[in-house]
């Protein structure tokens, strides 16, 4: 069990939250939720050990291993894939290593009676208690088992780290977290960068073999799917509700309502009162009376209503304007790298008007397969953009390609051509940039407020084709349901790579699947697609069990 005190952070005078109080128990898969700047990733780095609070403290039992991922992780540069994931029993192989030592001194030493002789025979027997403790793992299989369920394959392990994306690099990371089965394991946004595979994966683990997890993530099914309280920071202080995310949204909303409610009869006790001492001031006969409600108003603890995040992404895009029939034609493409072979002889054939979904593992060519559409790199087969296509593009770097040095408004000046020009502020303002926000330089903006800027250069003229490849890394839960409200209105064809399936539900009417060097087309639904795949995914990591 682990007790979080009377924790306290200030900065400059200001509190950001005080007087926490919680226990994380053996069992807990808690979502940490809460609008951006409530404290939530400052909380996690308390409970981590990564930060230290203003007052009061973290308390866990001496031999509790905790585990945080932070959002932005690199491992070392040094040694292979499966090098770095082995260091997760780097502790057990210490311990095996300085046994082995200390025993080959023992045999070479005579020297039975001195302390010194004595002292190496009392570490080798704490060493070895605690060694052969331990149960029989086969650490290689373990390492072996966790990447593959994060979407490695054999061919990667020996691979050095840093021929690796920073989104790949966080997955060796998980790995080594996984293996170690920490008490609490605490993870920022942990399936940013890693496909619906192994996202299904890491529930199935969480659940089934985790201990206490604390989650902080933008995920809906992913933190429904896993939790069982949710925790959320508002206004200073907690609220703490034995229910997944879902549930708490219902749960919450009650909350408001009985506040606002208490808050209007306090609220009508007070005037009640002021008017009662206002009309009897002075009269003598009510002097006790009068004095007694004046000291009663002045100890009443005023109800607060909690803050609802108001600020909110406002988004619709032009009227498409009319494409031919079948804006993207692919027929026999094959791309390679080398001997790699990515994908082959693929076709495909999207309709005017179709939402369609590319899925697969990442590294399986649905990025490539964009590119090809765009013309952007050469192909094996043939790609073609229908009569009077307007191509609109989301890269999945996109936010990345921003220049740092440009404020926001020079970011979309630069890319606006004609009329739309005189309308940039009334577009940024939609995306939740106005006053002084304009005159920031890029470089000091977030995560989610980098990709709404990029998403600004979407709307600067009207398009037919929208080729989305993972829009919603770093958008809160809110502007991401703003974001397919605006996809599901949208008049155009859509094209939408992503792994987040709370967003992808309801947005597609056929799925193209990358797996094994092909592009296999589903005349169905993402949700039918998932729900098929989801039983298909636990049954092969059953089969691994």
């Amino acid at each position: 069990m682990i007790s979080v005190d009377n924790l306290a952070v200030e900065f400059s005078g200001s509190t950001l939250f005080s007087d926490v109080n919680f226990v994380i128990n053996p069992t807990d898969k808690i979502a940490l939720m809460g609008k951006n700047g409530a404290g939530k990733s400052t909380m996690m780095k308390i409970v981590a050990g990564e930060q230290k609070a203003t007052r009061g403290g973290v308390r866990a039992p001496k031999d509790a291993v905790i585990a945080y991922l932070p959002q932005h992780l690199l491992t070392d540069d040094d040694c292979t894939v499966f090098e770095e994931t082995a260091k997760a029993f780097k502790h057990v192989f210490v311990m095996r290593d300085e046994m082995e030592l200390l025993n080959k001194e023992l045999e070479t030493r005579t020297d039975y009676e001195s302390d010194s002789y004595m002292k190496i025979i009392e570490r080798v027997s704490d060493l070895g208690e605690k060694y052969y403790a331990l149960e029989d793992v086969n650490y290689d299989a373990e390492v072996e088992k966790a990447l593959k369920g994060l979407g490695f394959k054999q061919e990667d392990f020996n691979r050095q780290t840093n021929e690796f994306s920073g989104g790949w690099r966080m997955r060796i990371e998980l790995a080594k977290i996984l293996l170690q089965k920490p008490d609490l394991i605490l993870l920022d946004e942990p399936t940013n960068h890693i496909d619906i595979e192994s996202v299904i994966w890491l529930e199935d683990f969480l659940v089934n073999k985790a201990n206490a997890v604390m989650v902080i993530s933008h995920d809906k099914a992913f933190i429904d799917n896993i939790t069982n309280r949710t925790i959320e920071v508002t206004m200073g202080r907690i609220y703490d509700y034995k229910a997944n995310y879902s549930h708490y949204l219902q749960l919450r909303e009650e909350r408001r309502s009985h506040q606002i409610k208490a808050y209007q009869e306090q609220q009508k006790f007070i005037a009640d009162n002021k008017a009662f001492i206002e009309r009897f001031k002075g009269t003598y006969s009510k002097t006790n009376q009068v004095s007694s409600r004046e000291r009663m108003l002045e100890k009443l603890e005023i109800i607060e209503i909690d803050e609802i995040d108001n600020s909110a992404l406002k988004l619709r895009f032009p009227p498409a304007p009319r494409s031919g029939d079948y804006p993207v034609t692919v027929k026999d493409v094959s791309k390679r790298y080398g001997d790699t072979v990515v994908f082959k002889e693929a076709n495909m054939s999207i309709a005017r008007g179709e939402k369609v979904c590319f899925v697969g593992r990442n590294g399986e060519g649905k990025s490539t397969m964009i590119k090809a559409i765009l013309d952007e790199i050469e192909v094996e087969g043939t790609c073609q953009l229908g009569h009077n296509v307007k191509v609109g593009y989301f890269a999945q770097n996109q936010a990345s390609l921003l220049d740092n040095e440009l404020t926001i408004f020079q970011t979309v000046d630069e890319a606006a051509e004609g009329e739309v020009r005189t309308q940039i502020k009334n577009i940024l303002g939609r995306f939740m940039f106005s006053g002084d926000d304009l005159d920031k330089k890029v470089g000091v903006l977030s995560g989610g407020e980098k990709t709404r800027l990029a998403m600004v250069k979407l709307l600067l003229e009207p398009v037919n084709l929208l080729i989305l490849d993972e829009p919603t890394n770093h958008l809160d839960l809110k502007s991401k349901d703003v974001l397919k409200e605006a996809l599901l209105a949208f008049d155009g064809t859509l094209i939408l790579v992503s792994h987040d399936r709370a967003f992808l539900e309801g947005l597609s009417q056929k799925v193209f699947e990358f797996k094994d060097q092909r592009v296999i087309e589903h005349f169905e639904t993402i949700d039918a697609f998932l729900e098929r795949n989801r039983i298909q995914s636990i049954e092969a990591i059953n089969l691994m069990k």
